[in-house]
């Protein structure tokens, strides 16, 4: 085959790079950049106090205003991205290597260990996640380690059921079967051969998951299961400047 026939062609970029596509990968960089370096650029630190006036407007006092103890908005927005997205990114590997790893050996395990592990991740998704975690972190405490831990188990039954959809799909396949028929290990079919055939969509998902975990993580901080304050947290925020939003 030459050079050329395996070049992609312009049609086949544009497909890749729709302005979807585009627009999403200008947000998250935009605010991954925030999360490395905004506290650098920050002009307070977070819990500094820099007026007396609570809830002080935009521009009067730091670019953002105060909040209701009079410390900078905006310097608590910058710090509270990496502490957010820091926690997400964090979340969403460990939520990713627990239910990808369980998806694929549910896919290439026997019957009945494929059907234990589904029906105990079935039962855990039949709960909404919110009321799930606030039930084991009322029961085990609120701190970053066990909240980390809790959602990453959480958002896994998701992970676990797109990974083990994907392995069961690619391990009835003629190159899976021609493998088998070699005599290769299930390691080396799952490592060499299904592996390489879900990194796709198993990318698409990490997006997903990732942006639902900054969501997940804030909602439990608001709820004060989270980040405690003075830490700086998007949910700790909106949570202690309720009052000034009303």
């Amino acid at each position: 085959m030459s050079a050329a026939s395996q070049a992609p062609s312009e049609t086949d970029l544009k497909t890749r790079f729709t302005p979807s596509l585009i627009i999403g990968l200008v947000i998250v960089g935009f605010w991954l950049l925030v999360a490395l370096f905004g506290p650098a650029l920050a002009p307070h630190l977070e819990s500094d106090i820099v007026t007396d006036m609570s809830y002080a407007p935009a521009g009067e006092v730091g670019l953002l205003g105060s909040d209701y103890l009079g410390r900078d908005v905006f310097s608590r927005l910058l710090y509270g991205a990496r502490m957010t997205m820091g926690l997400a990114l964090l979340v969403t590997l460990l939520s990713f290597s627990l239910g990808v790893i369980l998806g694929f050996i549910a896919a290439i395990s026997g019957r009945w260990i494929d059907g234990l592990m589904s029906r105990i991740n079935d039962a855990l998704m039949a709960f909404p996640s919110i009321i799930l975690a606030l039930i084991v972190m009322s029961a085990l405490g609120t701190s970053l380690m066990i909240m980390i831990v809790t959602v990453a188990i959480i958002d896994s039954t998701r992970v676990f059921r797109l990974s083990r959809a994907l392995a069961m799909d690619i391990s009835v396949m003629d190159f899976v079967d021609v493998a088998r028929s070699r005599g290769e290990s299930l390691w080396w079919i799952t490592v060499r051969e299904i592996l390489p055939n879900t990194l796709a969509p198993l990318a698409a998902e990490f997006g997903i998951r990732f942006t639902f975990a900054i969501l997940f993580i804030s909602a439990l901080s608001f709820l004060g299961l989270g980040v405690q304050p003075p830490a700086a947290d998007w949910g700790v925020m909106v949570k202690e400047n309720l009052q000034g939003l009303l």
